[in-house]
């Protein structure tokens, strides 16, 4: 959709949700809301830059894995395969909706110790009972079916090839937009720079926009990505989330691969995986803080000294390759334990949370959009029982611990 034809001034002076943030996941809260016959509020979702140029969501690699540690992680996937697989239909058999593929090539975690082994195999039990079609492989078992890996280091890895692998996340983001305007949510360019609560600091009245206009609110969404604390923090909330650089780079072999290469979870902390013709590789830097908002700038030494050495020694066959591209892009990064937070906050009861996915937005945001939409609605979760993410933990301190993060 064509940015320019978003207005910055709202067309009325108070809705029943303001969404802050406009990209994946204030789109598809906005299109869930939108698409729910129970609802029947008005939605406002204030972007500040319709371009999406520096969101998450146009960093994304748009990849898919059941391979978690907690079964409420595995479902939120499990519900992603289905909502991609059925996208068409779940848009309600929009025939200008594409169908989308997911491209399951599976993710192979690779471990070099009998501690990680294990780690591997007891998540593969919860993966199994949720329905799961995980598997855990000896070296031998994974030489035999990719013979281009160099296993010699390698005790055990965990492989699934069923919907697991890559799927066009930003077709989704961009009919989830499409859709939730033609359904009456209400896209503005602006920025929320204020808010106002009640003299009993229960709820926000309202929020300042930065063109000068305060809009009444009956609950606020905070989907504002890496900025999530700023939002957060003009309802007077402190939340552990911060920007965190993420390399990508995109790679073509002198001599490729003779099958698909799993997206493979390297001991290093690179992770590559097979994108089109190409190959695509990934990792943070060794030295990772928080980082500006407006930093992208590139550490190209990262390729050389950590993304191909890892690369090479895991498929001798990338030992002849050349980068083509590469970008960062920042993670939502929940400091506390890289798990989402949601739900609502116990003293500002209007103000609902949809942050700090440190990098596993894209699979998520299907079932988490959903979720948050069913709790502004119903006030409650009904689908499935996203109350683990709920923010209490923040306060409280209380990780939710999850063995499986990239």
């Amino acid at each position: 959709m064509n940015p320019t034809t978003l207005s910055v001034t709202p067309s009325r002076s108070s809705y029943d949700v303001v969404i802050v943030g406009g990209a994946m996941f204030g789109s598809s809260v906005a299109w869930f809301l939108a698409n729910n016959p129970d609802f029947d509020g008005s939605v406002l979702v204030v972007e500040r830059d319709p371009s999406y140029e520096f969101t998450s969501t146009a960093h994304t690699n748009s990849c898919m894995r059941q391979q978690f540690s907690r079964e409420i992680n595995v479902r939120v996937s499990q519900f992603a395969a289905e909502f991609v697989k059925n996208f068409r239909e779940f848009m309600g058999n929009d025939s200008r909706v594409p169908k989308l593929l997911l491209h399951s090539f599976g993710y192979m975690y690779l471990a070099d110790n009998e501690e990680f082994a294990n780690v591997l195999r007891e998540s593969q039990k919860i993966q199994k009972a949720c329905g799961a079609a995980t598997k855990i492989m000896t070296a031998e078992e994974i030489k035999r079916d990719y013979p281009f890996y160099n296993v010699d280091d390698i005790v055990a890895g965990s492989h699934n090839l069923v919907d697991e692998g890559y799927f066009d996340g930003n077709t989704l983001f961009d009919w989830w937009r499409r859709s939730a305007r033609e359904k009456g949510a209400e896209y503005v360019t602006n920025e929320v720079v204020a808010m106002t609560r009640n003299k009993a600091g229960t709820r926000v009245e309202s929020v300042t926009l930065k063109s000068g206009e305060v809009i009444g609110c009956g609950t606020v969404v905070n989907a504002s990505g890496p900025r999530a604390v700023l939002t957060s923090r003009m309802a007077g909330i402190e939340i552990p989330v911060e920007p965190r650089k993420r390399y990508t780079f995109i790679f073509a072999a002198e001599r490729p691969l003779d099958r698909d290469l799993p997206l493979t979870i390297d001991p290093s902390g690179v992770h590559m995986r097979t994108d089109g013709t190409y190959y695509l590789a990934g990792c943070p830097p060794d030295d990772d803080p928080a980082v500006d908002y407006d930093d992208f700038e590139q550490d190209f030494s990262l390729w050389e000294n950590k993304a191909w050495p890892a690369i090479a020694n895991r498929v001798p066959r990338f030992e002849a390759i050349k980068l083509v591209n590469s970008w960062v892009g920042h993670y939502a990064y929940n400091t506390l334990d890289q798990n989402a937070i949601l739900g609502r906050h116990t003293t500002v009861e209007n103000f609902v949370f949809v942050n700090g996915f440190s990098g596993h937005g894209f699979q998520q945001s299907p079932a988490m959009g959903r979720g948050t939409a069913e709790l502004i609605t119903y006030g409650e979760y009904r689908s499935l029982d996203l109350t683990p993410f709920n923010y209490e933990r923040i306060e409280r301190n209380e990780p939710f611990s999850e063995k499986a993060i990239i």
